[in-house]
């Protein structure tokens, strides 16, 4: 099967006027197949050549302008079209197959209970393994689902679900019961979602809005279990998103389904979140594995606006998705729920991801200039996209403000609303809120890679004064703190922060200097709080302070940064491992953070 190119994207953007999809799944056809039957309603601005994509077991009819396409034709998962200028209308009727992959339409039978769940993956490019499509994320449209599924089922998806008929006692079971989800605002094709089965489902209002999460019925206790927690993340999640944003959400419910065999962690279908079922519970866990599944939760809650609204507008963009949700995750999870402390699991748990990715070769810019094909795409999946995007826009908000970031991305949201974007657009935005130089930042933080480090050296000087010197290595300009520290005198072991000290280091300045009166500090902490994203490096006295009083640090966010340097020196053969070793022995048993630990 081709991968689709940017070219032909590019082609086929500038060509059609993609208006309406009215998708008809039968899902009542047995364990092998289901019948997809597409009218799809648009209009080509030339007369031109292109094609549709599908990718059947039996293409059984196709008709454009009401004449017959040969269906034979069908050329891998594309099916060709010749087009006049003006208003058409194409009509596919086809078997699909399901699948056991994860991909497409995915069919699973509980062995629990014999009970069969399908749901929908449709990301990147398997919108044509459901049914046919214009399967690029630019060619949005409005869609209408209509569900065939088996009596005792239900159906969801992207919007409120209505159950046409009650097949009622004495029905033919096999004959199905219709579901029909409300019309959708515009939506790339890759958002589409359905989801049925004998779901075991627990509602709520929350907003003025339903809520739901849904799981298989072997495992309904467990939710229920889990329910009150999964809401109260939802619903803090959702209000700290109002508060934040100007942007009301876009859609007209919020349903979360926890689906078996799924290949990743959740999927930020528009009013449709699909979560892998590992996250509801059955056994004791801790709170650091709680706090991790709420940040799936506030994740893709935060695509709801970053993805769904305004989507990409090609694959080489997909940062405006992923680095934005990790951020926003973060950042409103702190804000609004009892995971304040979040931000010190991103640094131990998912920051390395970013920084290990990123001192490979097969390293890539975050958001890298140009995507060959939506093949290539997936390669982009990586710590770079989650957690060096993330790293970045937490910088930006800390190099331009917190409250021109957030008047930025109203502006971004306003003028791009059901629409696509592209990084360009970003930084327009961003420039108008700011009036700060963003697309010499972004060109810096957004299109290099590799990582910049920083090495502080301090010592005394004459006349009660001591010097701090620190040399930045790199591209990059950074706005960063740095703790100064304190071992108490009569508490051995137990650390004090001196003082914070806000730094901005230019891309040209290779070297800052600072000095103050009285004795140096005991450790010397660049990015404390970890606002940037570079290597850290100690000098002598603050490693020697560090493996005395390591776990004496007040601020767990802060032990984080220590433990990353500790480990960045390790893996750049600057401090011997067993040094490493007997800090970790000294500390670990003392150390309060479960994510640290």
């Amino acid at each position: 099967m081709p991968a689709l190119t940017r070219a032909e994207a590019q082609l086929r953007a500038d060509l059609l006027d993609v208006r309406h999809y009215a998708v008809d799944l039968d899902l009542t056809r047995g364990e092998e197949v289901f019948g997809s039957s597409t009218v799809i309603t648009f209009a080509a601005r030339a007369a031109a050549e292109t094609f549709v994509e599908i990718r059947p077991a039996e293409l059984v009819r196709a008709t454009l302008d009401g004449r017959d396409l040969d269906t034979g034709a069908l050329d891998g998962n594309r099916l060709a079209l010749q087009l006049a200028e003006g208003e058409h209308e194409l009509r596919v009727e086809a078997v699909m197959g399901y699948s056991r992959t994860g991909e497409g339409m995915h069919r699973f039978t509980d062995p629990a209970d014999g009970e069969t769940y399908v749901y929908s993956q449709l990301f990147l490019d398997d919108v044509q393994r459901a049914f046919a499509a214009f399967d690029q994320p630019d060619l949005k449209a409005v869609f209408d689902v209509s569900v065939t599924a088996p009596a005792g089922w239900t159906v969801l998806g992207n919007g409120i679900a209505h159950q046409e008929a009650d097949a009622g006692p004495g029905a033919d079971p096999g004959a199905g019961v219709r579901w029909r989800l409300t019309t959708t605002p515009p939506l790339a094709t890759y958002l589409v979602a359905v989801a049925a089965g004998p779901w075991h489902s627990v509602h709520t209002e929350h907003a003025g809005l339903p809520f739901g999460l849904h799981c298989r019925r072997s495992l309904a206790a467990h939710l229920d279990a889990e329910a009150e927690e999964l809401f109260e993340v939802t619903r803090r999640c959702f209000d700290r998103y109002h508060e934040r944003f100007t942007e009301p959400y876009p859609f007209d419910s919020y349903d979360q389904a926890f689906v078996p065999e799924f290949n990743h962690n959740a999927m930020e279908n528009p009013g449709l979140v699909t979560i892998r079922d590992e996250f509801v519970y059955r056994s004791a866990v801790t709170d650091t594995e709680r706090q991790s599944r709420a940040m799936v939760i506030a994740h893709e809650m935060a695509h709801m606006w970053f993805g769904d609204l305004v989507t990409l507008r090609w694959w080489d963009d997909i940062w405006l998705n992923e680095s934005f949700a990790e951020y926003m995750g973060y950042q409103i999870l702190a804000e609004a729920t009892r995971f304040s402390g979040i931000w010190t699991d991103f640094a131990v748990a998912r920051k390395n991801w970013g920084y290990d990715a990123d001192q490979r070769p097969s390293t890539h810019p975050v958001a890298p200039p140009r995507v060959a094909d939506s093949a290539s795409a997936l390669q982009n999946f990586d710590g770079i996209s989650y957690a060096k995007g993330a790293s970045a826009l937490r910088q930006l908000v800390a190099w331009m403000g917190e409250k021109d970031f957030f008047a930025g991305l109203d502006d971004y949201f306003s003028r791009h609303r059901f629409g696509n974007a592209t990084l360009a657009d970003f930084i327009e935005a961003m420039a108008r809120a700011c009036g700060r130089d963003v697309p010499e930042w972004a060109d810096a933080w957004l299109r290099t890679t590799g990582v910049d480090t920083f090495r502080p050296e301090t010592w005394e000087g004459e006349d009660d004064v001591w010097v701090l010197e620190v040399e930045h290595t790199g591209r990059r300009p950074h706005r960063l703190d740095v703790g100064l520290y304190d071992e108490v005198p009569d508490e051995p072991g137990r650390m004090v922060l001196r003082e914070t000290v806000a730094q901005e280091f230019a891309p040209d300045l290779g070297l800052k200097s600072a000095s103050a009166e009285g004795r140096a500090p005991d450790l010397v902490l660049v990015n404390d709080g970890d606002l940037t994203y570079a290597k850290i490096r100690l000098d002598e006295r603050s490693w020697e302070t560090a493996r005395r009083c390591l776990s004496g640090i007040p601020d767990p966010l802060s032990r984080a940064v220590l433990w990353n340097a500790a480990r960045d020196m390790v893996r750049d053969a600057e401090l011997p491992p067993a040094d490493y070793l007997q800090a970790a022995a000294a500390h670990l048993p003392a150390e309060e953070d479960l994510a640290v630990v």
